[in-house]
């Protein structure tokens, strides 16, 4: 009988499983890398969820200084072009009338021409005659005396001759009408042509000048 409580205890002793220590590690080691996992990534979503609003922030912050550079720009382009935005019209430009330009007083001084005698003064070429009987307003001819023909003045006016030449002038009275030869404004008669120039000089390129 002792032999046979010996085998029994020698059975039992057997069948007693020992501690396993490296298994309870395990677990704990498993535990712990399972936090760890959770934990980063939180963190990663947090970190994503932070970065997209900077993204958001920095992507509006440009589209509005780029919608400032444009109307910064166009306002400029208007500047150039003289155009006047509706922000810039004050209320004094805006209720202001058009402005009144001073009337111009007219000059007095007589109008130059170098054409043929159709101005008030001028250069010409100016001849002489001596010969008829009456002028065109009616007058008897005198060949010496200080009285010219012109082809449009009127009658009695007073025109100053000068020649350039030798700076000889006359004063004459229109009572004639005349020369008909192109080139030709003044007429004079012989008298008053021979104040100023030869009579063998024929015609003369003088100045002249409308007085009255």
């Amino acid at each position: 009988m002792s032999d046979h409580h010996d085998a029994r205890h020698d059975a039992d002793d057997t069948d007693v499983v020992p501690p396993r220590p490296w298994l309870a590690r395990s677990r704990v080691v498993v535990a712990a890398g399972a936090v760890f996992l959770a934990v980063v990534g939180g963190v990663t979503a947090v970190s994503l969820g932070l970065g997209s609003n900077p993204d958001r922030t920095s992507a509006g912050a440009n589209a509005a200084d780029t919608a400032r550079e444009d109307e910064r720009a166009a306002r400029n382009n208007m500047r150039d072009s003289g155009t006047v935005g509706p922000s810039e019209v004050t209320p004094s430009a805006a209720s202001s009338g058009p402005s009144r330009t001073p009337s111009r007083t007219p000059s007095r001084s007589p109008k130059k021409s170098t054409s043929a005698g159709t101005g008030s003064s001028g250069s010409c070429g100016v001849s002489f005659y001596s010969t008829g009987s009456t002028t065109a307003n009616g007058e008897r001819f005198d060949p010496d005396g200080l009285t010219a023909a012109h082809k449009t003045l009127p009658f009695n006016t007073r025109i100053r001759v000068t020649n350039p030449s030798n700076g000889k002038s006359v004063v004459v009275r229109v009572n004639d009408r005349g020369p008909f030869v192109g080139g030709r404004c003044i007429d004079l008669a012989r008298g008053a042509f021979a104040q100023i120039a030869s009579l063998g000089a024929g015609v003369i390129t003088a100045r002249y000048e409308v007085l009255k």
